[in-house]
């Protein structure tokens, strides 16, 4: 039954048993999750996130959001995500921040394991975003977290007075960059073509700053250091002369890996691990689990893109629910 409250709120039901069986179980906790969550609650049905221990996605380390509709002045990533958890929370989702571990999509109720224990779902929304891809150079993985990042925002003050290298070349590179720039004494832009695919705003915000290099059809060739980063071999690919620089960071910029490693042999993936759509409606291989976010959207990446995939999923959701009774 719906809860009617004092302000004549609508909040969802939840089922006497925490672990389920629950209307829809929504995987992910980004902008595409927890928009989904808002209208699965909104849509009275019983809604589960399992958010994970890291929970809200890429915009949790992102700092000014300014092409987020509703928000002239911007927003913080972190701020604009706590404010939709807190709003599908008001509704009713039950939200967990733990991860999955494993899914059944062979039986219904679907079943999802996370944190040791066993949730049952009539439906399920996969949400789970990407993943940060890495340079595949020596070095760079060994590094992290001394002086190789892939924040700026989370890492860039640690970096106060030093010299550091922004590898990448679209829009969450400039942003890293810009970042950067207010902490480091010296910040390097190393992209391997001639040219930026970030958006004619972001590269004039960055061209036209004077703190920030540019090197041109270059590439990490190797990171080295002891304890922490102390220089890069980099690479001009077009004389293939190799040059060793001190660098004392590196933030990495260069993609992301959609978050699907669980759903492997359970739903149809493409060859990239990105999520099949088998319907114009965030629908999958399996009847009864959508998917919304970057975990399909090859793309656009954007929040609002996202939000928008989750609005889809969660009414798609909905029809699936009341056409399964």
């Amino acid at each position: 039954m719906i809860k009617v409250t004092m302000e004549t709120q609508i909040v969802a039901p939840k089922p006497s048993d925490p672990q389920g069986p629950w209307d829809t179980i929504i995987i992910g906790s980004g902008p595409a999750g927890l928009t989904a969550a808002i209208y699965s609650t909104r849509g009275a049905a019983s809604t589960l996130i399992l958010g994970g221990e890291v929970w809200g996605g890429q915009l949790m380390l992102t700092t000014i959001v300014d092409n987020f509709p509703g928000f002239p002045g911007g927003v913080m990533g972190p701020k604009l995500m706590e404010d939709m958890k807190t709003q599908a929370q008001k509704f009713g989702a039950e939200f967990l921040g733990i991860n999955v571990e494993s899914v059944n999509l062979t039986k219904k109720p679907f079943e999802i394991t996370a944190g040791g224990k066993t949730y049952i779902g009539r439906s399920i929304i996969i949400a789970t975003g990407a993943l940060t891809t890495w340079l595949d150079a020596p070095g760079v993985k060994e590094l992290i977290g001394r002086g190789v990042s892939s924040c700026a925002p989370c890492d860039a003050p640690f970096f106060k007075g030093k010299k550091v290298a922004v590898v990448g070349g679209g829009d969450s590179a400039m942003e890293e960059v810009l970042v950067l720039t207010k902490y480091a004494s010296e910040v390097t832009i190393i992209h391997r073509r001639e040219e930026f695919k970030a958006s004619a705003a972001m590269q004039e915000k960055v061209k036209g700053n004077p703190a920030i290099k540019i090197m041109w059809n270059t590439e990490v060739v190797k990171a080295s250091g002891e304890s922490k980063l102390e220089s890069l071999s980099l690479r001009n690919n077009k004389t293939n002369e190799i040059i060793d620089v001190p660098f004392d960071g590196l933030f990495v910029a260069i993609g992301h890996k959609p978050a699907s490693d669980i759903f492997v042999g359970k739903i149809d993936l493409d060859e990239k691990g990105y999520i099949e759509p088998k319907s114009e409606h965030c629908g999958t291989s399996v009847k009864g689990v959508f998917v919304a976010g970057d975990v399909i959207d090859k793309e656009y990446k954007q929040a609002i893109v996202a939000s928008g995939m989750g609005c889809i999923a969660a009414m798609e959701t909905l029809k699936y629910l009341e056409e399964d009774k």
